[in-house]
């Protein structure tokens, strides 16, 4: 689809795969403009016929929204890494999906670890901001995982699941909802999960959505993979049948970022 719509189904009637999708979360970075500038200049080299063939999402901090919007070329989404549990009001620090769609942005991310960790938001603010993110017709790029002691204590699928049991059901347009599965002990830390590790939890994730909304929604749902992606591990992670994509931080930092959406785009059939 183009920069601002969701013109394109994530799969073909035919049965044919999904529409593989991207993701470039920059979290609070870069601080100086002329990193942003760089970054937008070396996305922009990336080839119109690679972009063609997946969905491409940047989400950079508030600050520098407008700066992308502006100078992106097109086939680059723009999304908002954050949105409140509210609309507009006295919130001090905070804005709303709706304001983040106003100024051009046609994703946001839901549930980063981040956010539940560090700012403790609770599965019950993720589902409101769910209902909020719908409201304002933004595509959503829902974020679970689980902690080193979880995987270690054989509780990946259980904390996956109490993470989506209630926002699947608030879900009413598969296009514009996506998972994202980061385990949170691969995140930044350098430590990839093997290419078996992550399709063994994307099938068992695509699983709950079955048991949850039906055959029809499992097949649809995207599923990325986020966690110390890299263009050196991210062509053996792709290849995997239920990876439909990556929610990319530090290496999305880099010029070499294109070098994942391009072996991204070579996946696709």
């Amino acid at each position: 689809f183009g920069s601002n719509s969701f013109d394109c189904a994530p799969w073909k009637e035919d049965g044919m795969p999904r529409r593989a999708i991207v993701g470039g979360n920059w979290k609070c970075n870069p601080e100086k403009m002329d990193a942003v500038h760089s970054l937008v200049a070396a996305f922009n080299e990336m080839e119109s016929e690679n972009l063609e063939k997946l969905d491409l999402v940047i989400f950079p901090s508030a600050l520098h929204v407008s700066t992308l919007k502006s100078s992106l070329k097109d086939g680059i989404a723009v999304g908002a890494q954050n949105a409140c549990l509210s609309g507009c009001g006295a919130f001090t620090g905070e804005w709303s999906a709706g304001m983040a769609r106003e100024v051009g942005c046609s994703w946001v991310l839901i549930g980063h670890s981040e956010r539940r960790h560090i700012f403790s938001e609770s599965i019950e603010d993720t589902v409101k901001k769910v209902e909020k993110a719908q409201e304002a017709g933004l595509g959503m790029i829902f974020c679970v995982g689980e902690l080193l002691e979880d995987r270690e204590a054989a509780r990946t699928l259980a904390v996956c699941t109490a993470q989506l049991q209630p926002v699947l059901p608030k879900v009413s347009d598969w296009s514009k909802f996506v998972i994202a599965y980061e385990p949170v002990w691969a995140i930044g830390t350098g430590v990839v999960a093997s290419k078996e590790q992550a399709q063994e939890a994307h099938q068992a994730i695509r699983e709950v959505v079955r048991d949850i909304r039906g055959p029809e929604a499992a097949e649809a749902v995207r599923i990325q993979y986020g966690g110390s992606v890299t263009p050196e591990n991210c062509s053996g992670l792709i290849s995997q049948e239920d990876v439909d994509g990556f929610l990319v931080g530090g290496a999305s930092l880099k010029p070499t970022f294109g070098s994942i959406v391009e072996t991204v785009a070579a996946n696709v059939s």
